[in-house]
């Protein structure tokens, strides 16, 4: 668990930049790990215990509004624990999204990076109509580009998601689908069912920690900036 020169844990780089976002007013760990949870108090972050058998974070998310006892007008934001490097200005982009209404979800897209490639099924991609809601999520590349067709840029689904407290609660009533079945992503059981995911779009350099490759690249680039 400890990964740089100063022994601190991924779960604390991940907390540390979700704090710097403006437009939070609290941070908490949700976690069915005594480990983690030792951890994180450790550091003196805030932790709440959940149950072990969650489908999805977003179950798990949801178990812990209720655990916080947020009221339903409450907004909330789920960030992954393998984001140490989650950039502030993307969530609180996200989170103007869902304030502005309009919508029961938001999210951010981003064009992709140099040496990004869009064809790759662990890149998610996404695609929105002209209000900025998303139309599809799909690990195979969105928009196909057609020979003679016209060209649109792919645009990268960064895996944060802002909600409602009452959709929240609403969103894990719902059935699964199949199409979330299929591509293995929960997003797609809200578009399914009807309701709107709201899109940030912006540039973002980072990416979650998914292989033993992302980690260690990681760590280099931590341990560079510290000299």
């Amino acid at each position: 668990m400890l990964l740089d020169r100063t022994g601190k844990p991924l779960v604390q780089h991940v907390y540390e930049a979700v704090k710097r976002a403006g437009t939070l007013s609290r941070v908490v760990v949700a976690t069915d790990d005594a480990r983690i949870a030792d951890v994180v108090r450790g550091f003196g972050g805030d932790c709440v215990m959940t149950r072990v058998d969650h489908p999805n974070g977003t179950s798990r998310l949801a178990e812990a509004a209720d655990k916080l006892r947020l009221g339903p007008e409450a907004v909330v934001v789920n960030v992954q624990g393998d984001e140490p490097e989650i950039e502030p200005g993307v969530i609180d982009a996200a989170v103007e999204v869902m304030v502005s209404g309009g919508c029961e979800v938001a999210t951010v897209a981003s064009p992709f990076m140099p040496g990004e490639d869009p064809a790759n099924p662990n890149i998610v991609k996404v695609v929105t109509g002209a209000d900025r809601h998303a139309l599809y999520f799909s690990r195979s590349l969105i928009p196909h580009p057609r020979a003679g067709g016209t060209a649109v840029a792919p645009l990268k689904h960064v895996g944060l998601y802002v909600y409602s407290c009452e959709f929240l609660r609403q969103y894990v009533r719902l059935p699964s689908t199949p199409l979330e079945q299929c591509e293995m992503l929960e997003q797609l059981r809200v578009l399914e069912h009807g309701y709107r995911i709201g899109v940030a779009v912006r540039e973002c350099a980072t990416q979650g920690i998914d292989t033993p490759e992302q980690y260690e690249a990681f760590v280099g680039r931590w341990n560079a900036r510290q000299g």
